[in-house]
């Protein structure tokens, strides 16, 4: 089981350049107030970004910072 949720995971990458897809995901996320914060779940998390997807909140960034929180969890 992973002892840090998605959300704090993806939070690491805010500041960072702006060019970066993860960069800009996870600063539209940290603004998205009602994005699951403790959820470890693939899921839940692709469902929420599917329901309220932006040019920045995207499936395709959120895949990338997936498959990055699975390789250091």
């Amino acid at each position: 089981m992973r002892n840090r949720s998605f959300y704090m995971y993806a939070l690491t990458f805010r500041g960072g350049d702006w060019g970066d897809i993860k960069v800009r995901f996870a600063e539209d996320m940290f603004h998205e107030h009602n994005f699951p914060k403790q959820s470890t779940d693939f899921d839940e998390l692709s469902s929420y970004i599917e329901s309220f997807a932006t040019d920045n909140l995207s499936i395709e960034a959120f895949d990338a910072l997936w498959a990055l929180y699975e390789e250091d969890f």
